[in-house]
């Protein structure tokens, strides 16, 4: 038997249910006992996989979802990890992350302020606070990190934003759209609201960003705030965050063209 810690936070018996009938039907066809057994440890879902199949149910997994390292033993200087914001920590002037490790002890990645500025704003003198609005992070937001200082004896573990998350950051600045950012949604759930409400010829995209996570793209012109109150109504258990790319430009840079 096979007991996975998948990267996915539930947060209800809702979002519990969604996960097992997922990969419930992922894997029907397959010669496979698969138990769901919660979310045990700060919301991560774990599952127990057996039976001739096992190896390829766990290969989708690690490759379609992903996993959690859980041991910080597991976890080396340069890792790139994948995780949850906890925390927007004004106090100590971190953001906190938490990317699954609770063996021996829960432990939690820091991002500090002055690191975050520099890959985002070009160094720029932001506080925290404005650096999290103006991303659109908030609590409960995935992110993909890379350990850059780890101490096995202070439980401690530092790191940045990867290549691949700063990358995402550029790509959606330079596109000059719009991204609202829905966490603690299915796909389905998305889709089925943007229809009912019509707002599928505003947004242009739904970016999976992970299993409860996505950013939608509005088309040029459209304001990502004022998308809140009409799908809000519908998804009352979902979070909301606003990437607006023409706000970050003035904070940071001038616009390649004036919108």
């Amino acid at each position: 038997m096979t007991v996975l810690t998948l990267l996915v936070k539930a947060f209800n018996l809702r979002q519990l249910k969604q996960v097992d009938e997922g990969l419930r039907a992922e894997f029907e066809n397959l010669d496979l006992d698969f138990k769901l057994l919660g979310a045990p440890v700060n919301k991560w879902v774990q599952v127990s996989l057996s039976g001739e199949d096992e190896v390829i149910a766990t290969n989708y997994i690690n490759n379609e979802i992903g996993t959690c390292p859980i041991s910080i033993k597991k976890v080396e200087e340069d890792s790139i990890l994948k995780g949850y914001v906890t925390k927007i920590d004004s106090e100590e002037d971190n953001l906190v992350v938490d990317v699954g490790i609770f063996e021996p002890t829960v432990i939690q990645a820091t991002i500090p302020s002055t690191i975050l500025g520099t890959e985002l704003v070009n160094g720029k003198q932001l506080g925290l606070n404005q650096i999290c609005k103006t991303f659109g992070l908030q609590r409960n937001s995935p992110l993909s990190i890379k350990i850059i200082g780890s101490s096995l004896e202070e439980n401690y573990l530092k790191a940045e934003l990867s290549a691949a998350q700063v990358d995402k950051t550029r790509s959606w600045k330079d596109s000059l759209l719009d991204r609202l950012i829905v966490l603690g949604a299915t796909r389905q759930e998305l889709e089925s609201v943007l229809e009912r409400t019509r707002l599928n010829r505003d947004i242009i995209d739904v970016e999976r960003l992970g299993f409860f996570e996505y950013a939608l793209t509005c088309k040029l012109g459209t304001d990502a705030t004022g998308v809140i109150p009409r799908i809000g109504r519908y998804m009352r258990n979902a979070q909301f965050a606003v990437f607006n790319s023409k706000n970050l430009y003035e904070l940071i840079g001038k616009m390649p063209f004036s919108l």
